[in-house]
């Protein structure tokens, strides 16, 4: 049993560790674009930055809803950050007691 979910653990991690730069990402193109270096009137750039909000919405939503409204600062993505690396913490010490049954 323990040989089918190291591998499964460990395809979870990446997935995780990816969706965190995929979080990151997109914090910065929001930044560049309210800052106006980037500039959306461009279709790749539009889709691209639409790719990311379809990609990291769904998670961020939530948190947005149990926060409290701080104006024009966003700690969502934060949030999620260091829930991403508590799930992380989790796996890592998930493997080895998998791993002995």
């Amino acid at each position: 049993m323990g040989t089918f979910l190291v591998p499964v653990i460990e395809v979870l991690y990446y997935v995780l560790w990816l969706y965190q730069w995929v979080i990151i990402i997109s914090a910065v193109m929001s930044w560049l674009i309210a800052f106006g270096v980037i500039n959306t009137y461009n279709r790749s750039v539009a889709m691209f930055g639409d790719l990311l909000y379809r990609l990291t919405e769904p998670a961020l939503r939530p948190i947005r809803r149990l926060l409290p409204n701080l104006g024009g600062v966003d700690i969502s993505p934060i949030i999620a950050i260091l829930i991403i690396w508590l799930l992380e913490a989790w796996l890592i010490r998930l493997i080895p007691i998998v791993d002995r049954l």
